[in-house]
C-alpha cells in the first residue's frame, strides 16, 4: 500500500508533465490570420503568405497546404524565401507550384537558403518558379490591381544574395541595402505599398521608408515557444529570446507581419508550441 502511495506523486508529475509537453510537439499545418483595417480599400483584400517551406512535405504532393490555401481563397500569394532547401528533394516545391499555378498572381522574393553552396541552385530553382508562373521581385515594385483596387508590391533579395556571383543572381548585382533603397524611393502615387523580404532583422529601415505593410519570415518562429510568456527561443540572425520570431509588430506608420513558417522534418530542433503556419492577411 505504501508503495502504492509513493508511486501517486510520480504519476500525478508524469501526466501533468505529459499534458503540458506532448500538445507543444503537435506539427500539423495552422492557419494564422490578421486582419488590417487600412481604410484604403472599398472591397476587403486577401493575401496568402508563403513562408521557409523549406520544401518540406505537407500531405502527398503537398495536398494539404494546397487545399489549404483554396479553402482561404486568397487574392494574392505571395512568398517570402526558404521555398527550396538544399537538403530538401525539389519535388515537394514543384508540387505546390503546380498546385496553386495559374490560381492566384504569385509574387516570390529569394531567402538565405536559395543562396547556400554559392548558388549553384538557384539558376535551376528560379527556372521553376517561371515555368509556373511566379514572378521573382529582386529590387523592384510593380503595381498590382485586385477587384479593380491598386496597390504597389515590392520585393527585395536576401542579404546572402550578395555572397554569389552575379551571373548566378541573374545579373543583379546590387546588394541588400541598394535594393531596399531603390524601391523605398520609387514613387507610390498614392496606392497602399507592401515590402516583400525574407529577413525581419531590418525593421527600422522598412519603418524609414514608410512602406505600410512588410511581409517577412526567416526566424521560424523562434522554434520554442511558451504562449503568454516566451514569444521565441532562438531565430537566426537574431540569436537567443529574438525580438522578431513571428507575429504582428508596429514602427510609426508600418506594420510588420513575421511568418512562423512551413518547414517541419527538416528544423534541427523539433517545433515546440511552434506549429508550421500558413500567414492570410485580410487588408480591409
Amino acid at each position: 500500500m505504501a508503495g502504492k502511495k509513493e508511486l501517486r506523486p510520480w504519476l500525478l508529475g508524469g501526466t501533468l508533465l505529459g499534458a503540458l509537453v506532448l500538445p507543444g510537439l503537435y506539427n500539423g499545418l495552422t492557419v494564422r490570420r490578421y486582419r488590417l483595417p487600412t481604410g484604403r480599400f472599398a472591397c476587403p483584400i486577401r493575401i496568402a503568405l508563403v513562408s521557409d517551406l523549406h520544401a518540406c512535405k505537407h500531405g502527398e504532393e503537398e495536398r494539404q497546404l494546397i487545399e489549404t490555401i483554396h479553402r482561404e481563397k486568397p487574392e494574392l500569394l505571395l512568398m517570402a524565401g526558404d521555398i527550396f532547401d538544399h537538403r530538401q528533394d525539389i519535388r515537394n516545391v514543384e508540387c505546390f507550384l503546380r498546385g496553386v499555378a495559374g490560381r492566384y498572381p504569385c509574387y516570390y522574393v529569394t531567402g538565405n537558403h536559395e543562396y547556400w553552396h554559392k548558388g549553384k541552385a538557384l539558376p535551376g530553382d528560379m527556372a521553376l518558379l517561371a515555368r509556373y508562373g511566379v514572378r521573382r521581385l529582386s529590387g523592384e515594385m510593380v503595381t498590382v490591381t485586385v477587384k479593380g483596387q491598386a496597390l504597389n508590391l515590392c520585393g527585395v533579395d536576401d542579404p546572402d544574395a550578395s555572397a554569389v556571383h552575379p551571373a548566378c543572381n541573374g545579373g543583379n548585382s546590387r546588394s541588400f541595402l541598394q535594393q531596399l533603397a531603390h524601391v523605398g524611393t520609387q514613387p507610390r502615387n498614392g496606392n497602399y505599398t507592401i515590402l516583400l523580404s525574407h529577413r525581419p532583422e531590418p525593421f527600422r529601415f522598412y519603418a524609414c521608408y514608410g512602406f505600410d505593410l512588410a511581409l517577412c519570415g526567416h526566424a521560424h518562429g523562434g522554434q520554442w515557444r511558451i504562449p503568454g510568456l516566451l514569444n521565441g527561443l532562438y531565430a537566426p540572425h537574431q540569436g537567443l529570446f529574438p525580438k522578431y520570431a513571428g507575429g504582428r509588430y508596429l514602427k510609426g506608420g508600418t506594420t510588420m507581419i513575421v511568418s512562423r513558417g512551413l518547414a517541419r522534418e527538416n528544423t534541427r530542433v523539433p517545433r515546440f508550441y511552434d506549429p508550421p503556419e500558413l500567414v492570410i492577411v485580410d487588408l480591409a
